[in-house]
């Protein structure tokens, strides 16, 4: 009986979904308007391609904004090394700029069509995709149903399942497994993801670790990172990054605890949503903070409390003026964000205790010396100023999270390994098209 209802709920899905196809331009013409979407390809998210198919076998790969797209790039250049074409879909518009950025011409990108069945149908007819690889938690019912209908193998890369994620699931045990089903295999995160996916219904789960392990760190503009390394000086700097709304508060707060102590103290805070500057700006002012904005150039002065990084894809450069780092959604906001770039770029991790959702990643840098959590404000500012004053403690924490990272590579690998049976007809294909002059 339940198996019968989690179809029909799917179906019910299926012809809500066509039925509020054509109501859905005011929500994509709203987001173009918010500046979430191009609005010169909105039609792409109705699954209306912009480029013209190739030739040959093609791999679908899925990664929804920037993180995803980050650690799918090593897997997406090594499956462009055996000659197998790639349309890479994002969902956001920074993530589109970093596949232009990473990538270039080497991939085609779309925008991700709507999970609504004329979208999916119209972007699936077009592409003919041999293989669909799908980054992290990205279960889109409609795609995964019309995927499995044509019978063109879904792999689950990277994935996982956060605590609110595998609960929402569990209430849906029997949906979950009708979707699931349709996945020809999901490559885990962690051993906690595994078992998961599994008690939701995958089959087969294997475990491969976090691909963001095997990515190179952020980038930074040399010019720009020369430029403000000459203003700061020789300021102490730290660092409160990935922020959410009352983590910035927190980190203004630690700032003010700190400077009768370190007179010269310059406090970087990258909050994750850019957009929210000009409040920010305003709520520093009320507290008396003098606050330079890197999203207008505006200088740092000696006077400067706050460098306010208010801008999209210069994690890089923010990271590599300082060696403390707070990675922000984990003391007023719960889920945590992922601490593997601050400790690649040579920094001491801190964070607050609600880091459920990069739980195995923050455990292992912990265990290993790289990271430490901490309960508030009070705390934290504890931490901050231990660090700033123990040069040698600062040095070792640095070391043992590089030296954690290091030990924790080996995702890319693992996962070619699980892709292998799915990858290889397609490079037999790619040969032979090579060979015939085409593709039959």
């Amino acid at each position: 009986m339940s198996e019968r209802w989690a179809r029909a709920m799917l179906s019910v899905y299926r012809f809500a979904g066509a039925a509020a196809y054509p109501l859905v331009g005011g929500y994509v013409g709203w987001r173009a308007n918010q500046g979430k979407e191009e609005r010169s390809r909105r039609r792409e998210r109705y699954g209306i391609a912009s480029r013209p198919r190739p030739s040959g076998p093609l791999v679908w790969v899925h990664a929804a904004s920037v993180g995803e797209t980050i650690a799918v790039i090593p897997l997406i250049e090594r499956i462009l090394g055996f000659g197998i074409n790639v349309v890479l879909t994002t969902g956001t518009v920074t993530s589109a700029r970093v596949a232009d950025e990473r990538l270039g011409e080497r991939i085609i990108h779309q925008y991700v069509p709507l999970d609504l069945k004329p979208a999916v149908s119209r972007f699936l007819d077009h592409w003919e995709p041999d293989l669909a690889i799908i980054a992290e938690s990205e279960i889109w019912p409609m795609t995964i149903l019309e995927l499995g209908a044509r019978r063109v193998p879904q792999v689950l890369v990277n994935g996982r399942l956060s605590d609110r994620s595998f609960a929402s699931w569990q209430k849906r045990a029997f949906l979950a497994e009708a979707l699931f089903e349709n996945l020809a295999h999901v490559v885990a995160q962690s051993e906690v993801d595994g078992e998961r996916f599994r008690a939701l219904g995958a089959r087969p789960v294997t475990v491969s670790g976090n691909l963001k392990v095997d990515t190179d760190p952020p980038p930074a503009d040399e010019r720009s990172l020369a430029d403000l390394k000459y203003q700061i000086g020789s300021r102490q700097t730290w660092a409160a990054v990935s922020t959410h709304d009352g983590e910035e508060a927190v980190a203004a707060e630690v700032h003010q605890m700190l400077r009768p102590r370190h007179k010269d103290l310059l406090t970087i805070i990258v909050p994750r949503h850019p957009n929210r500057a000009e409040a920010l700006v305003a709520e520093f002012a009320a507290a008396g903070l003098k606050v330079a904005r890197r999203s207008l150039d505006e200088p740092i002065t000696p006077d400067t409390d706050i460098l306010l990084g208010d801008t999209i894809g210069e994690m890089g450069l923010y990271l590599r003026l300082t060696e403390i780092a707070f990675v922000g959604r984990s003391l007023t906001s719960e889920g945590g964000q992922n601490p593997l770039e601050p400790a690649m770029l040579d920094t001491a991790v801190l964070a607050g205790r609600n880091v459920q959702n990069f739980r195995e990643t923050y455990q292992r840098l912990i265990d290993g010396g790289g990271a430490k959590l901490v309960r508030d404000r009070d705390m934290l500012a504890g931490a901050v100023n231990f660090l700033l004053k123990n040069e040698q403690a600062r040095e070792d924490m640095i070391a043992a999270g590089a030296a954690t990272v290091d030990d924790m590579r080996g995702a890319l690998a693992a996962t070619l390994k699980a892709l292998e049976p799915y990858i290889h007809p397609l490079i037999v294909k790619s040969r032979l098209k090579e060979g015939n002059g085409g593709y039959p």
